[in-house]
């Protein structure tokens, strides 16, 4: 069932989301060749305790860190770890902040450095996913919409749509309903109701779709090795469009 949030709800979950915002910026204007994707999660740690919230990733089924730090061909849920972050490489950070009661969720690629033509398509097609998935969006718009068009973008680019993982409503708790996924059928699945929320999250990749999971039972990987890249917002559903919470 999708649920519904009343404006005072979406009101006390502003401050998580400005959070997420201030911190992926934050990250981004830090993050650097000769890093190790831990100082990337210690980053977002004390940013997100510092503006008062608690980092929602940390604990999460025994999830070990503050952000998933995603180098390459890791799709999602990178551990943070002694890993040194190159020229060349992209690098995505997804995160998550809970404060009054509530969770905001966003993330973003970067670029370290020259990372070549195909990298930096790669990065900006994904970007540019989210923004076709939401053209038009508004209350009564069938969610697989958002799914066809972030599929027909990244497939007219050459780029390859992952199928494991998905955007998700959000609130009071990190995960709720709906899924939503980037690749879907225009016109089908239920109508997305006025004041509900949803991360919307493209996940795009430069070879195949399929992805095998490492035996820490988290990191998610491209089989085929090549890079994906990996953009969230956190967003209302209006009823003449939508309001983005993370941007």
């Amino acid at each position: 069932m999708i649920g519904v949030k009343t404006e005072e709800e979406i009101g006390l979950l502003r401050e998580p989301c400005r959070i997420v915002k201030e911190c992926l910026a934050f990250v981004g204007e830090r993050i650097r060749a000769g890093m190790t994707t831990k100082e990337v999660d210690t980053l977002v740690y004390d940013f997100i305790k510092a503006n008062g919230a608690e980092p929602s990733c940390l604990g999460y089924y025994g999830y070990p860190a503050s952000a998933c730090v995603s180098v390459n061909e890791v799709v999602v849920h990178g551990i943070p770890d002694g890993r040194v972050i190159e020229e060349g490489d992209i690098v995505s950070v997804d995160l998550c902040a809970y404060k009054n009661g509530f969770h905001g969720d966003g993330a973003r690629t970067f670029c370290i450095g020259d990372v070549g033509p195909d990298k930096e398509k790669l990065v900006r097609v994904t970007e540019e996913c989210f923004f076709k998935g939401i053209e038009d969006l508004k209350a009564g718009t069938p969610l697989y919409d958002i799914s066809y068009k972030v599929q027909q973008h990244a497939e007219s680019n050459g780029l390859s749509v992952i199928r494991s993982y998905t955007g998700h409503g959000i609130g009071r708790e990190m995960h709720e309903d709906p899924s939503v996924p980037n690749f879907g059928r225009r016109g089908t699945g239920p109508r997305l109701p006025a004041n509900c929320v949803i991360c919307v999250e493209p996940m795009i990749a430069l070879g195949g779709w399929r992805v095998r999971v490492l035996n820490d039972g988290w990191t998610a990987v491209m089989s085929d090795g090549k890079s994906a890249a990996h953009y969230e917002n956190t967003l209302v559903v209006r009823e003449n469009g939508v309001e983005i919470l993370t941007l």
